[in-house]
């Protein structure tokens, strides 16, 4: 497996190209096409996908009808109602109600030589009331062969350019790239999710949501797709739900309050669950929570994904699946430091933040390797962590050699920084979690692991009983039947 980065040589030659000539080249590679025809219906932004088929000719041999929605009222008489006009439920509308006028107008005369399509796109771009980045949902609903039934692509993105010319400019690059892949870039599916960044850099177009389904996407799981966008740095996080479902991280973190564990989760065992469950009692009480039905999120990075050989996609989807039947979201992230993953969940509330953890990871925010590209280290990283709504509740542990329990309060924090641990106590900012189960504290998810991988049962009595029916009936981290 190869991790991509945002600077690697893949995403600099892109960016390298003319993205102009980039884009013409596929806008008119696709008007001189026979078969494909279908309808442009955009909302917002203007018609910034559908001008570059017709300023590059030829576009009477794709263009079945372009439209634009622009006032809300318009928009609303034509794809009914939706709480806001920039969302997901107003793309799968407009797809809805295009692709099936367009079959009932066309179909029956010209079925069996073209591969409908429906590109929709309802956008938001820099304005001078608005001067925040803009952000925009992009969709296309297609046929991949003539007759079949549709397949859908449907992409989140967020526009980063100084002005709303050049992000109209972006989505435009961004629309034709989605559709030409829809086509020509399907197989394998990666290159699809490569693809869409075609003439563009990360400093342009983050997106982080992408759902593929239909037939042309048959055995395709949208939770691999998120992890691409994060590998591929096309964004620094992506979400899926417990039940398999990829969102946007805004349809379910908007304004709510936020309690997260990181781990690797290989396996969950019933310290993981229990350093979630306590941490979650302590936060319902927080008085910025009570009454609020909170988010409760399991966080793994790229980091915890290369812990050993075997742990590629499937290792993944293993611990994905375990995280599902347990109940838990899931973030997939970039983040390597606690300061980046609070920022990144401000994004979306302005509620209470809470962080899960055990009380190695207090050790570890107190240590300077960390921190060598921060002019500030340790105290900088604190600031940019506790700067906003945040709340840490850490998990006691056991001595492995004594068998004692450490608690926060008793955290071997080294010097100066043990004052800056006895501050934030203090303060309220760092706590620790009143309530555990002592059986808990000695275990340690490296030794689970290889006892999994030795065939000693013994680990059966450390994890959750549904992980462990999960992981023999699907033979996950490495399990044999030894009996």
């Amino acid at each position: 497996m190869v991790w991509s980065d945002p600077s690697s040589k893949t995403v600099k030659s892109k960016q390298m190209d003319d993205p102009a000539s980039n884009t013409r080249q596929k806008a008119l590679a696709l008007n001189l096409e026979a078969m494909t025809y279908g309808t442009f219906a955009e909302i917002g932004a203007g018609q910034e996908v559908a001008r570059w088929f017709f300023s590059v000719g030829g576009a009477a041999g794709t263009v079945a009808k372009s439209i634009s929605a622009y006032d809300m009222a318009v928009s609303t008489e034509l794809y009914g109602s939706a709480q806001r006009y920039v969302s997901r439920q107003r793309l799968e509308s407009m797809l809805e109600q295009e692709f099936a006028q367009l079959l009932d107008r066309l179909a029956s005369g010209r079925g069996d030589s073209k591969r409908f399509f429906v590109f929709a796109d309802t956008a938001a771009t820099r304005s001078y009331g608005k001067p925040e980045n803009g952000r925009g949902w992009l969709g296309i609903r297609f046929q991949a062969e003539p007759r079949q039934k549709p397949s859908e692509i449907i992409v989140h993105a967020h526009l980063s350019d100084s002005t709303a010319s050049r992000q109209q400019e972006a989505l435009g690059i961004l629309g034709v790239n989605l559709i030409h892949g829809a086509f020509h870039r399907r197989n394998p599916v990666e290159d699809l999710v490569a693809a869409l960044m075609d003439g563009l850099s990360r400093d342009q177009i983050e997106i982080d949501m992408i759902k593929l389904s239909g037939p042309a996407f048959a055995g395709v799981d949208n939770r691999l797709m998120s992890l691409q966008l994060v590998e591929r740095g096309l964004t620094d996080a992506a979400m899926f739900t417990a039940d398999r479902q990829v969102v946007q991280p805004s349809e379910i973190l908007y304004k709510r309050p936020i309690l997260v564990e990181r781990g690797s989760f290989r396996p969950a065992t019933n310290l993981t669950l229990d350093l979630l469950d306590r941490a979650r009692e302590q936060f319902l009480e927080e008085p910025g929570v009570v009454g609020q039905k909170p988010v409760v999120l399991a966080e793994m990075t790229l980091r915890t994904l290369t812990v050993g050989p075997d742990a590629g996609h499937p290792d993944f989807l293993a611990r994905a699946d375990i995280l599902g039947a347990l109940g838990y979201d899931v973030l997939i992230s970039r983040f390597e430091l606690y300061h980046q993953l609070a920022e990144y969940l401000a994004r979306y509330t302005d509620g209470l933040i809470g962080l899960a953890v055990g009380l190695p990871s207090i050790r570890d925010i107190a240590d300077e390797k960390y921190y060598t590209d921060l002019p500030g280290g340790v105290l900088e990283s604190a600031g940019r962590l506790f700067k906003r709504s945040v709340k840490m509740y850490v998990y006691p542990t056991s001595d492995p050699v004594s068998g004692l329990i450490q608690t926060l309060e008793q955290a071997d924090i080294p010097a100066p920084w043990h004052h800056l641990n006895k501050m934030l106590i203090e303060i309220g900012r760092v706590v620790p979690i009143r309530s555990y189960d002592e059986s808990y504290l000695s275990i340690r998810t490296p030794d689970v692991l290889a006892r999994i991988e030795q065939g000693d049962p013994a680990w059966e009595s450390v994890v959750p009983a549904v992980v462990v029916e999960m992981i023999k009936a699907k033979h996950l981290f490495g399990w044999q039947n030894h009996r």
